[in-house]
This record gives structure tokens, sequence and C-alpha cells, in this order.
């Protein structure tokens, strides 16, 4: 449901996982929705963003509250999980990387448009080289983006 890396510090993590909270809490209002994530993640089904609230909120009433969202965040990072999946529903190759044209794809199908600027930002951000990003890379550009 929510970026996160393992090799920033225990500091860093905590103001990353406030600003990606922030971020996915679209309406602002200190709560994640069904809605939110229907905004933020536009091209994916009720059935993914229903999976992501099922999964993610624990006192089941409707909303993912921080403290909902941070223990999500923990688990993911102890077990891989959603991050990767969209990882990988990005990688449209199959090559392991997200490049240029998977993050222009991406982002556009999301309704979130880019330049050509932006995006080698975003590679030279999750990459020390200019042919895609990892998944560590990913959730690196992640972080940083929702500083």
């Amino acid at each position: 449901m929510c970026p996160t890396g393992t090799s920033l510090s225990p500091a860093t993590k905590a103001a990353d996982l406030r600003s990606a909270f922030e971020i996915l809490d679209v309406d602002h209002d200190g709560k994640i929705s069904h809605e939110d994530l229907k905004t933020f993640y536009r091209d994916a089904g009720d059935d993914v963003i229903g999976t992501m609230m099922t999964v993610a909120d624990s006192n089941k009433n409707g909303y993912v509250e921080y403290e909902e969202f941070e223990e999500v965040v923990k688990r993911n990072n102890r077990e891989g999980g959603v991050m990767e999946d969209v990882f990988n529903d990005m990688d449209r190759d199959g090559d392991g990387k997200v490049g240029h044209e998977d993050l222009r794809s991406y982002l556009s199908s999301a309704g979130i448009q880019v330049n050509d600027d932006d995006i080698k930002a975003m590679v030279r951000l999750g990459s020390d080289t200019d042919d895609g990003v990892t998944f560590e890379g990913f959730l690196r550009i992640l972080l940083l983006a929702a500083v």
C-alpha cells in the first residue's frame, strides 16, 4: 500500500512514512479511504482497492489511519508485498527494471502527467545508470517523492 525502503535511518523512515501517508490521503482528512486510494491508483480496479483496504484497515472502520498504515508498511518490509506487485505491474517488459517508457506508460495510465525531464530525474533518483530502476531504486524514488 505504501512505499518504503530498507536503507534509510529510522528517523528518516518515520518522516517518509508520514509524507507517504499524507500523499495517499488525497482529501487530507487524516485517514485513507477507499475513495482516496481510487483517486491515487486510478488504474486499479475496485477489487484491488478493496483488497488494499482489507489488508490495511485492521479495526474495520472503513478507513486506514496512520497507525494502521505504519503497520502495513512494517509488515510489507518483512514480507515483500504490495509495492513489489506495483513494481512488477510497472515493469511492462518484465526485465526487472522500470525504464523510461515503463514509467511514462504507468504514470500516464494513473492520470499523472510528466515530461521527459521529470522521468529522467526519477530514473536518476532510483538508479546510477539510465537503463532503468530496480525494485530497491523504485522504493527510493517513492520515498524521495513523498518528502
